[in-house]
C-alpha cells in the first residue's frame, strides 16, 4: 500500500524550530520529486520547499529562504523539513507531497498533514 505519512507538528513560540518527517511506505522515494506544501484556513495550498528526485537540488518559497531546509534521505525512505526562526505566519497543515513521470503517465501522493502552530 502506498502512503506518506507526515510527523512533527506542534505549537512552537515565535523563534522557535521544528523539523518535519514525511515517511514513505510502499515505493521507493529515491525515484520521486518531493516537496512540502502548506495550507492555511480558507487558502489554497502554496508549496514552500522542493528537493528533486536524483542530483537533490532545491527551490524555497522567498519567505522561508534561509530559515527552512529541505532534506531526503533515500535509505530511510523519509523526507525532513528543518524549519527555524520560526513566524507566526509559518502557521498551518503541512503537507508532503511525492511525484515522478514516466512513459505510462504521472504518479503523485500526498501525506494527510501534520498541523504546525507558530504561536506565544
Amino acid at each position: 500500500q502506498v502512503r506518506l505519512e507526515e510527523s512533527g507538528g506542534d505549537l512552537v513560540p515565535p523563534g522557535g524550530s521544528l523539523r518535519l518527517s514525511c515517511a514513505a511506505s510502499g515505493f521507493n522515494v529515491s525515484r520521486y520529486g518531493m516537496s512540502w506544501f502548506r495550507q492555511t484556513p480558507g487558502k489554497e495550498r502554496e508549496l514552500v520547499a522542493g528537493i528533486s528526485s536524483t542530483r537533490g537540488l532545491t527551490n524555497y518559497e522567498d519567505s522561508v529562504k534561509g530559515r527552512f531546509t529541505i532534506s531526503r534521505d533515500n535509505v530511510k525512505n523519509t523526507m525532513y523539513l528543518q524549519m527555524n526562526n520560526l513566524k507566526p505566519e509559518d502557521t498551518g497543515v503541512y503537507y508532503c507531497k511525492a511525484v515522478t513521470v514516466d512513459a505510462f503517465g504521472t504518479y503523485q501522493y500526498w501525506g494527510q498533514g501534520t498541523q504546525v502552530t507558530v504561536s506565544s
